[in-house]
Parts: structure tokens; sequence; C-alpha cells
């Protein structure tokens, strides 16, 4: 899966070096420096990801097995996530990518220990480290790789081979996650998908200590001058005065927070529909992993169909993300219109279990265009800090469409996943049609 795509920016790239035999040997290094420094990137991503998707695949399990208060646990990681996100991101600017990085490896190897305890005060405190350690993955990782990959001199429209990637290797680990906790599961017990998780947290971190460390910082050298709270300061003010930022950061915090509220519902939404034969949840589970890793896939494709045929190439990422997000509210409003219906239930369970993998495609493929999109706008020097108050918003819809599956009827909750994604497309699609400056950031599209 560490593929060997190109999008039409590559080819456009690799043909301006048609001119010498100089500039070709030039271009060839520079494509062989860029194809090792994503190898870099991308084996300590996927291990982490497996690491990750083996734990969530069996918390409930887990959980469950302890007789304990689950939701009480769920909640305080989603509260947790929330009271740090302002703060932390900025001091993953400040103090640097890399040993942010190897904060989170740490903070999950003492989660992952905790929940061998069947104490329900450890793991609340579990919970609220699990809260921190979210906030840095989904920070830490990227903002290190994408400043890293200025550092080196890469063109910006390589960016996307790599966030597609990332997609398509997500995919993939959460089906062998899948494969390998419940082998895990088999020998160990419930905890053994958590001490597989150790192990290979424990490799992602030996393997982080080779990289070179990165700052959220616009000139060499102006993190040692930066205070903890000027980064905070500067992070908000972008997120607030630039329309770009806080439009992307509201756009993917509906669509994400639908697809969260979407993977709380799947499963019971399938089940109370009673097939003959049952719900084989695990076929279900991998099949849904496989189409986010075909997403990715076929997203270079996409962007290449869009940006060819339906725009420009300076909006070609957003009106793509325009289209998905589309894709997915038509996708979530085929179970709101059958649950609302008295039709037959086999008939309705076929078409609800397609668009159920149809959306999931869509996550394939919105992954890579939101962090094109992130790259696009978002400042290098506050990467950190701005991905993580985007992630406040996206806490607030989780939240509420979690709180919304326990008080409305599934078919009204589809109705608003549907609305969340239909809104994002709309948000996103002013931003092709607008005439925003974008400010506050030195890079080049």
């Amino acid at each position: 899966f560490i593929s060997t795509l190109m999008t039409p920016s590559d080819v456009e790239e690799k043909t301006k070096a048609n001119g010498t035999s100089d500039d070709k040997q030039h271009d060839a290094k520079l494509h062989e420096k860029f194809d090792s420094f994503r190898r870099q990137y991308l084996i300590v991503y996927l291990i982490i990801m497996l690491a990750d998707w083996m734990q969530g695949t069996h918390m409930y399990t887990l959980y469950l097995s302890y007789n304990v208060n689950i939701s009480a646990l769920f909640l305080t990681g989603f509260l947790s996530g929330a009271i740090f996100a302002p703060f932390l991101g900025s001091a993953v600017d400040k103090f640097g990518r890399k040993r942010s990085c190897i904060v989170y490896c740490v903070l999950e190897i003492i989660i992952n220990m905790l929940e061998h305890y069947n104490d329900f005060t450890t793991l609340i405190i579990g919970r609220v480290l699990g809260g921190i350690s979210t906030n840095l993955l989904f920070s830490a990782f990227e903002s290190w790789m994408t400043t890293q990959h200025r550092h080196l001199g890469f063109p910006e429209s390589w960016l996307q081979r790599t966030y597609s990637e990332t997609s398509i290797g997500n995919g993939t680990m959460a089906v062998l996650a899948g494969i390998v906790a419940q082998l895990l599961e088999d020998s160990f017990g419930h905890i053994g998908p958590f001490q597989g998780a150790v192990a290979l947290t424990v490799l992602a971190l030996v393997l982080i200590l080779r990289w070179e460390e990165n700052y959220g910082e616009a000139e060499e050298g102006e993190h040692e001058q930066s205070s903890l709270y000027k980064q905070f300061i500067e992070g908000w003010k972008a997120t607030c005065t630039n329309s770009n930022i806080w439009r992307i950061g509201l756009t993917q915090a509906l669509s994400e927070g639908a697809m969260y509220t979407f993977v709380f519902m799947w499963v019971p939404t399938l089940l109370s529909m009673e097939p003959s034969g049952g719900v084989p949840t695990g076929c279900v589970f991998s099949s849904l992993m496989i189409a986010i890793t075909m997403g990715g896939m076929m997203f270079p494709v996409m962007y290449n169909v869009v940006s060819k045929y339906f725009a420009p190439k300076e909006t070609s990422s957003e009106m793509t993300a325009s289209l998905i997000y589309a894709l997915a509210s038509v996708c979530m409003a085929i179970p709101a219109y059958c649950l609302s219906t008295s039709a037959v239930a086999s008939f309705c369970f076929e078409r609800i279990l397609v668009s159920f993998v149809i959306v999931e495609f869509s996550v394939g493929l919105f992954n890579p265009v939101a962090g094109t999109l992130r790259s696009k706008y978002v400042p290098d020097n506050l990467q950190g800090g701005i991905l993580n108050i985007f992630r406040l918003p996206l806490n607030a819809v989780v939240v509420a469409g979690t709180y919304a599956t326990d008080i409305l009827p599934t078919y009204q909750v589809y109705i608003l996943v549907s609305a969340c994604f239909m809104a994002a497309a709309i948000l996103q699609s002013t931003m092709i049609f607008g005439r925003w400056k974008v400010t506050g950031s030195k890079k080049n599209d």
C-alpha cells in the first residue's frame, strides 16, 4: 500500500525537467529523496494507526468485562480532548513536533498499561490521558510531516500523494487490526490487543527518535524567543481573522463529526433490522475499512478528473472536497428515508448496507483532500495550535451527535448526519466561488 501512484501534479513536475540531463538528474534525485522521506513517515504512521485500531476494536469489550460505566469513560475521553485541545497545539508548535510525537508514544504506553487494572478511577485517568494523546495523534504527526516536507524543498503538489497513501494505509491497518487483535484476544484474553498495542507503540517510538526536529516558527530559531502564550494567541487570532482557516476548520468539524456519529450508529442500525441469518458485523466492518482503502486509492483519479474537467487547478481541491461531502450526504439520506417508512426490512437492509459502504468510501476520499486543504491554508508556524483548535467544534459535533442517538429516532439522527455533510459541502463550495484572500501564510500553492 506504500504505492507509487502519481498525481497529475507529479507528472507536471517531472516534465519540467526535460530541458537538460542535469535537470533530469536533479529531478530524479529529488524524487528519490521524497520517496525515502515518505516511507520514513508512512512506516511510523501505519504502526501508530495499527496500534490505535487494535485498541478501538476491543476497548468496549474490555470495559464490558470489567463491569464499569462505559459511557462515563468514553465521555471523559471526549471532554478531556475538548479541554486540552486549545492549549496543547501551541505546546506542539513551541516545544517541537518530534518531541510531541514522542510524548504521544509515551502516553499511549502508559494508557495501555492502565487498561490492565479493573479499577474505575485508574481507567478514568487513562481516559483523561487518552483525550490528550488523541489531540497529539491528529496534530503533531501531520504538523511534523508537512513542515519537514517543505524544509526538504519538495513541491507542494506532492503533499497530496502522502495524504492519499495515509488514507489507504489507515483503512488497511483497520482491517489488519481486527485480525491481529482477535488473535491476541484468543491467546491472552480481552487485554491481549492492548498488550500488542504497547509493543507496536514502543517500535514506533524507536523509529521516531531518528526524525529531525521541527517547530512552529516562521524563521529558524524563532521558537526559542516565542512564548507559549504568544503561540496560543497567534493561533486563535489566525483562526478567527482568516476566513479560509475557520471555514476549513468548521467544514472538517462538520464532516468528521458526522462520520463519528455514523460510526456509533451503523452496528445498532443493522442489528435492529433483524435480517435473516443475522448480521456478520466482523465482515461488515472489514468491508467498510476496505472501502476507506479504496477511497484513498481513487482520490488521485478523482482529483485528476475534477482538475481537468470541472475546476481550475487553483480550486480543484476545494471542488473535490465539496463533491465528496455531497456524496456522503446523499448516502446518509438513504437510511434516513428507509427507516422513516414501513418498507420491507430486507429491501431496506441491502440499500442501507450499500450506502454505508459508499459513505466509508467517501471517508477514504476526503481524508487526503482534507489534509491537502489544511496544508494549503494553515500556516506552518501555527499548524499544531490551529489543528487542535479545529478539534473543538469537532468534539462539540461528536458529543451532540452521540447525545442525539439517545433522544431521537434513528432516522432523524441520520437526517442530521446527512445535513452535516451537506452543510460541509456548501461551506466548502464558498471557497471555490468566493474571493477571500489567504493571509498569515508564506507558502505558495
